[in-house]
């Protein structure tokens, strides 16, 4: 900028717009007016207003008016790196903001923060921002590795966006030494030239310790291990069988035959089928444990269930919800024993229609418990011994998979997407050491269930919609048109399209899938197109469930493992009995938007949990092959390298550091291309690859390509 007046005034403009309430806020034009600027000198004075909103000195509304930082900033959380710049994400908005590392006023990883916008959103490159104000340090203790030196030491964060170390004073270590596992407590937050500071407050093994490994993650996460004394004391009062006095007034469907169909090691049998045709008509029952009866609203056992949200399903351990003698006790659907339940009964016509239902408590007795590896021989092998075994069950079975097809095609009529990436079936030995890792097998048994369960699911969601009483929902947004639109462009290059109109339609993404299945692409924007979708997530408001196409959808089958399920029998069972009245309806007005909200926290939580769990056993697995060769499909490129991933769903990266040439990152294209050679390297292409090196603080496994290996 030309040297002028505004630049000499440059500090009193940043003055007038933060001092004078009087006249703030303003637009250009009306600051230009109050100091007497000609219009010749406007488009300089524009200049130092933009120079201004850079810096964070002052800001500007999307109205285009100046005014204090303070009344435009935006509250959110900050993700840091370990390269010192981060992003800030606000709740409600999809796209993060970048900061710079010069501009996070030293915040600290998952503070809540102001942000005020810096630069707005310009074709691919994000908002930018910079933090004015430290609203709350939301991570108080944090777990990472000690080294210790002669009169201090430093606790190194498994938390690889933590990109500084902690420093720990000798009288504060309490026995730590070089390599032990610990949880420090911080005491300062440091800055820029100062480590932050803390205290060590437990010591939870040597990094070298059987298990110390997953009970770190444990700790990193708060994960709740114990249960509190209060809970211990309340089960004391809850019997180990149904009580007789308990069954008056319940529907008796204990001369129903049904089954528990679950995998070999689960213990927790909360949901139960059951399955009769008469002209032409299905009679399909979805029984689950009526937990709520057990765990009664406000008591020590709910006020725990509502703070771990969600039972976590870690490779080696379960964390459960609600403890174990109720979920592997009273509360699971045992063979043989009479249970109390809530039940679904529908009746489904030969098109898939639910044409009928009724939602009531029930007494059962579950006939047999079964697994999926047993239903499947049953349907999918044809295996003589198992149906021999299960004989007076089979025309069940085989009625079950009528059934479930004609479930299955109607949901997938309507719209409803299915990705089926595989999940990962992990193996450990005594020790806690990966023996072997698979995808987990998903069969015809795993989705009869699946379609079973979403049928009673949508069932009791639509009921107690048009009830109108409150209710929680499991909710899944319309994915972001500008996303969608990038995909629509990026598959025109492989000759697909889509019908795009204001709203896309789950039944134009569920086409997409369909057409490119068994191509060569398929892994690819299949991946895509489930980047493009937002999270599903619980809502007080029934807004509908765009992946599944459906207007009504809830969590009804697992109360004993994750909360909304358990929160919504208890309104089902209110309005069993009579009704809700008003004062209860206020009641859960005010209560389940946060109940929604805290559940969806913990899902959140369990989820990145699992998948570190089982990231850090797919590092320790692939640490005993290093050198050897794997066959596997580009599942992301980026600027910085290629990842790949294997038939046994481990995932590693090609570093462009070990890639032979120099590789140009086409972001529009998803591929890296080498201008001399002209290989290109994109999303979904087969590639051989060898383990070069792993590493289980990061929890990354290196590889590089075949070819580049050998040169």
């Amino acid at each position: 900028m030309k040297s002028s007046v505004f630049k000499e005034r440059r500090k009193n403009l940043a003055d007038l717009i933060l001092n004078n309430e009087l006249y703030v806020p303003m637009k250009t034009k009306e600051i230009a007016i109050l100091l007497g600027i000609p219009k010749e000198l406007r488009h300089e004075l524009q200049e130092v207003l933009d120079s201004l909103v850079a810096d964070g000195t002052i800001g500007v509304s999307k109205k285009g008016k100046y005014m204090k930082p303070d009344n435009v900033a935006l509250v959110g959380t900050f993700e840091s790196t370990s390269r010192g710049f981060g992003f800030v994400v606000v709740d409600g908005q999809d796209d993060d903001i970048f900061v710079k590392a010069s501009d996070t006023k030293d915040a600290f990883y998952h503070d809540k923060v102001k942000v005020v916008i810096t630069a707005q959103k310009n074709g691919d490159r994000r908002r930018e921002g910079k933090i004015i104000e430290i609203l709350d340090h939301e991570v108080k203790t944090l777990v990472g590795t000690y080294q210790k030196n002669k009169n201090f030491g430093f606790v190194v964060p498994d938390n690889q966006k933590i990109g500084c170390d902690i420093f720990v004073s000798k009288e504060h270590e309490i026995g730590a030494v070089t390599g032990s596992k610990v949880v420090v407590k911080i005491s300062s937050y440091g800055s820029a030239r100062k480590n932050p500071e803390g205290k060590i407050i437990e010591v939870i093994g040597h990094m070298d310790d059987p298990g110390t490994d997953i009970l770190s993650i444990v700790k990193a996460y708060d994960l709740p291990e114990e249960f509190p004394d209060s809970v211990k004391k309340e089960l004391k009062g809850i019997p180990d069988e149904v009580d007789g006095n308990d069954i008056a007034g319940r529907t008796d469907l204990r001369d129903v035959v049904m089954v528990t169909i679950d995998g070999e090691d689960s213990k927790d049998l909360d949901d139960a089928v059951s399955l009769t045709k008469e002209n032409d008509i299905y009679h399909l029952g979805v029984h689950i444990a009526d937990v709520s009866h057990y765990v009664k609203e406000g008591s020590p056992l709910d006020k725990e269930a509502l703070k771990r949200g969600t039972s976590v399903y870690l490779v080696d351990r379960v964390i459960p919800m609600i403890p174990h003698q109720l979920s592997n006790g009273i509360c699971s659907l045992n063979e043989g024993c009479d249970r109390l339940a809530l039940s679904c009964l529908m009746d489904i016509d030969m098109k898939g229609n639910i044409i009928g239902h009724k939602i009531c408590e029930s007494v059962i007795n579950v006939n047999r418990r079964m697994t999926y590896t047993s239903v499947k021989k049953i349907l999918e092998d044809n295996d003589k011994e198992e149906c021999a075994k299960y004989r007076e069950l089979v025309d069940m079975f085989k009625l079950m998979q009528e059934c479930a097809d004609i479930l299955r095609k109607k949901r997938f009529k309507r719209g409803s997407i299915d990705f089926d990436f595989p999940e990962s079936k992990i193996i450990l030995d005594k020790d806690g050491r990966p023996v072997d890792i698979k995808p987990y097998d998903r069969n015809v048994a795993t989705k009869l269930i699946e379609d079973f369960m979403l049928a009673a699911n949508e069932t009791v969601a639509e009921d107690y919609f048009w009830q109108e009483v409150p209710f929680i929902y499991r909710t899944h947004e319309n994915p972001d048109p500008e996303k969608i639109l990038k995909l629509s462009t990026f598959i025109n290059n492989f000759g697909y399209s889509m019908h795009i109109t204001d709203e896309i339609h789950p039944k134009e993404l569920q086409k997409l899938l369909e057409k490119i299945a068994g191509s060569d692409e398929e892994n690819l924007i299949s991946r895509l197109t489930l980047r493009s979708m937002k999270k599903a997530k619980y809502t007080a408001e029934c807004i509908g469930h765009f992946g599944l196409a459906a207007k009504y959808y809830c969590h009804f089958t697992s109360p004993i493992r994750r909360y909304p399920d358990l929160q919504i029998h208890r309104i089902i069972k209110e309005c069993l009995h009579g009704g809700m009245s008003e004062k209860r309806k206020l009641h859960y007005d005010k209560i389940l938007p946060d109940v929604a909200e805290q559940a969806s926290a913990t899902e959140r939580r369990a989820d990145e949990a699992e998948r570190d769990t089982d990231k850090l056993k797919m590092v320790q697995y692939m640490s005993a092959h290093i050198g050897e060769y794997f066959d596997g499909v580009i599942s992301g490129v980026t600027n910085w390298g290629i990842y790949v991933e294997l038939p046994n769903t481990i995932e590693g990266m090609v570093s462009v550091n070990n890639m032979r040439g120099y590789y140009v990152f086409d972001e529009n294209h998803y591929e890296m291309f080498n201008e001399t050679t002209h290989q290109t390297y994109k999303l979904g292409q087969k590639v051989r690859v060898v383990v070069v090196d792993t590493n289980e603080i990061s929890r990354t496994i290196d590889f590089m390509f075949a070819q580049d290996y050998e040169e």
